[in-house]
Order: C-alpha cells, then structure tokens, then sequence
C-alpha cells in the first residue's frame, strides 16, 4: 500500500487563504491595502505569473557532506539555485518552488532521518538526491505516497520500488557501459570497488558488458570505501592484469611489457577514486603500465583539474558517463542558472555528474507540474503524471525521459530503468572528451547481467 489515503486533500487557493496569507506578513498586508483595490489581487503572485495565485510546492534534495566517503554537497546546492531561478520567472506553472535540503551523512540513520523530514515537511516528491542506502530512505517516502525523481543512481531501490523515476541507468548502466568500453583493449580487467551492497552488483554486471565481447570475467577486488590508502588492493590489481612484477624474470622484460599493456584496473570508489590511484600510482613499474578505467562519479572533470590535467595521472583514461561531456553546449542553460543565481558558490560545479542529474531532475519535476495545470499539486497528482505517461524532453542531455510501464527495462534486477544509454569518454589533454560520438544503448547488457546474477 502506496498511504496515498494519508494524504491530505487541499483544495485551490480561495480569498479566505489569501487574506490569511496576507495577514501573517503585516508588511505586505499593509503594502497590498496602501495601493488600493486594483493591486489586491496580485499579492502573492509569482513575477511573471497572470491572475490568481497557486499554491507553493515544497520538494527536498538531500546528498552526503562532510563524511569521509562521498560528499555531493553540489546536489543540494544546484537544487536551490534552481528555486531561486524558477521563482524568479513565473514558479513551476505558476507555483512557487521551495526547496528543503538535508545531509544523509553517508548512513543509513541519516538517509531515513531525511525522509521522515520529507514526510513531515509534507513535501510532494524528492528531486535530484544521492543516497546509497534506498532501503533506509525508500520505506518512508513509500508509505507517505511521496515520489522519488531522479535520485543519482547508486541504490538499488531507485530501479526497483514503484515510487522511484530515475533519469538515468544508474551506477549498473555506468558498470554495463565500462565493460563493453574496457573490452575494446583489455585482456584482462580488475576491479577495484566498495565491500558494500551497492558495491556487490557491480561485478556482475561488468563482467555482462566484457562478455559481450568474449572477453574473460573481471578480478573482484572488495576493499573499505572510506579507506586511507589502498596499496595492496593497489598490488593484486596489477598483477591481475597482467603487470606482476615477477613476470619480467620468467618472459622477459618486452613480453612482460606487452603483457602489461593488455591488462585494465578500473576503480569504481566514490571521492575514493582518487585515494586509490595515488596508491596504484606509488607501485605501478615504469615498465608495466596498464590503461585505467572508472565511470563518471569517480572519475570527473573536477578530479582531472586539481590532479594536474594533462600532466595528471589519469591521461588516457577511459571514462563512462551518462551524459555528454561537460563542455557540450546542451549544457549552456544550467550554466546560465549557476551564473545567474548561484555566483561564486563552490559547492557547483557544472562537471560534475552529481549537479548535472540535479539539474535534469528538476527539469522533469517543472515539465510535470506545468502538465498537471492546476492550482494544488499532491505527491499523488505527480505519480499519476509520471505513471500515465508525462514525456520530458531534456534538451538532448538524455533520450526523452517516460516511465510507463512499457518504457522499463525488462530486467527483474534493474525493472525501472527507462535510459539505457550511456556515453563513452576519454581524457586527452586532461579534458574529459567523447570517445564515441553520441550515447551507446546498454539494454541487452543489462538484461544478460540480471539473466547471469
């Protein structure tokens, strides 16, 4: 049961509210009577909104700060900026936009403790948010009948529970993509991820993506997410790869060479990503370097910026995304929005993938609310929307996003995944650019790695 009878009808805004309204902000009360009869009907209205006022919507972001694992402070950040912007020309469809946000901690307390906030904040949906744990955030946000739109992809729950829209594939679309794109070169591939249950079905599914190419099974290499240096985890990549330094005495140094540069270690760890490669770089001989590899989210253009560029340690490095590449124009108008409102706040960056699903979140939850047209929206009046089919065309940044049930992956692991593409990227000239030109569908990977698990 979805608690939709929980939830509270409110009818469309009549004069008794507004006079309500008006009294409980005695400057504008006094600023609405001084003008005359002429102007009373505008109190309350949106700029750029014609006659009558609606009623505000209140939706919450919420993503990790300030923990020792991943931190996507840019989330909720880019959330407000997107308030203030919408705010400023007309509301959603005439609504004013409140955004909440909240600190999830990196724990499964703090990501309950949010929703239960939702909850009680009477928000309508959840937009735009990071969490890992779905299965502590997910049952209050079911109950209280609230939607989950665009969550960033790390948990399971987020394409699996009948109240979650996500925008894109997912941390699985990202291990599916990085399979077929490692299996172009690599004989043999490590992977470095978290001993964590979001961390546990990556594998499975990188190896869906190697398999598609013949290619034999990645080595799983579980480590601690948060960990302070990674350098026997950094050891056993290499060496199953192909770059074990003791090859050089039984084949020679070119055969161990050649061997070497056959081999891929992909690190898929978070704010992690970086810690590892700083091990793996303190090991790895000059003699047997490997190509590396991870997926946006571990690896980004923030990463490659402050790690040296070009002249850093991820030159060449395969990345796969969910997007295009930062610097691709269909990006301008967020841009625009960070320029406009958020001027000079560090927390957004444009690049980073935890902002952009932000902004493409909240272009969905303003494409759903102007299709509704009315004067009270409900988290039940959006799930109905999002269910019966409301389309949402992202500028080109994703295939127009629809979450019928026809539009679903028929997968039972990952059923509610309705954008299954990914982009293929590389870092040349210390700039994350496409490897190959538009987005590369990864539906059959997908379903072989739910037939296989």
């Amino acid at each position: 049961m979805t608690g939709y009878g929980w939830q509270r009808t409110r009818g469309t805004t009549g004069p008794r509210r507004w006079i309500s309204s008006c009294r409980t902000r005695t400057t504008v009360f006094a600023a609405c009577t001084a003008v005359g009869a002429s102007l009373l009907t505008g109190c309350g209205v949106l700029p750029g909104v014609a006659g009558g006022s609606r009623e505000p919507i209140t939706v919450m972001t919420w993503a990790p700060d300030g923990t020792s694992a991943t931190n996507a402070p840019g989330m909720p950040a880019l959330a407000k900026a997107f308030a203030r912007w919408v705010n400023a020309n007309g509301g959603l469809g005439g609504h004013e936009l409140t955004v909440l946000t909240c600190n999830d901690h990196n724990t499964p307390v703090g990501a309950s403790d949010c929703a239960r906030r939702a909850v009680k904040e009477k928000a309508v949906a959840v937009v735009g948010s990071y969490s890992q744990y779905g299965s502590a955030f997910m049952p209050p946000l079911e109950v209280a009948g609230i939607p989950y739109l665009g969550g960033y992809g790390i948990s399971d729950q987020e394409f699996t529970n009948a109240l979650s829209y996500p925008v894109n594939g997912g941390q699985a679309a990202l291990i599916a993509g990085s399979g077929r794109q490692l299996a172009q070169d690599c004989d043999q591939v490590s992977l470095v991820r978290p001993d964590t249950i979001a961390g546990d079905v990556l594998p499975t599914v990188l190896d869906a993506g190697l398999l598609d190419a013949h290619r034999a099974p990645a080595t799983d290499i579980r480590t601690a997410e948060d960990a302070g240096d990674y350098t026997a985890e950094a050891r056993r990549a290499l060496a199953q790869a192909g770059a074990d330094p003791a090859l050089v005495g039984r084949i020679g140094r070119k055969a161990a060479e050649q061997k070497a540069h056959r081999g891929c270690v992909t690190a898929v760890l978070g704010d992690r990503t970086e810690t590892f490669f700083d091990s793996f770089r303190r090991v790895e001989s000059e003699g047997q370097k490997v190509r590396v590899a991870s997926v946006i989210g571990s690896i980004g253009q923030p990463l490659l910026d402050r790690t040296g560029g070009k002249e850093g340690p991820f030159e060449g490095a395969y990345v796969t995304g969910w997007y295009p590449e930062a610097d691709d124009p269909r990006w301008d108008p967020m841009k625009k929005v960070i320029r406009e409102q958020a001027f000079g706040d560090n927390a957004i960056d444009a690049a980073d993938a935890g902002v952009q699903t932000t902004w493409i979140a909240y272009t969905a939850l303003k494409k759903v609310v102007e299709s509704l047209g009315r004067d009270s929206v409900r988290a039940v009046d959006l799930v109905r929307a999002l269910n019966t089919g409301v389309t949402v065309d992202t500028g080109g940044l994703t295939p127009e996003l629809r979450w019928r049930f026809e539009d679903m992956l028929g997968a039972a692991d990952f059923p509610r995944i309705v954008n299954r593409r990914v982009t293929f990227q590389v870092v040349r000239e210390g700039r994350l650019v496409s490897l190959k030109k538009g987005f590369t569908d990864v539906s059959s990977t997908l379903e072989a790695s739910a037939a296989n698990g």
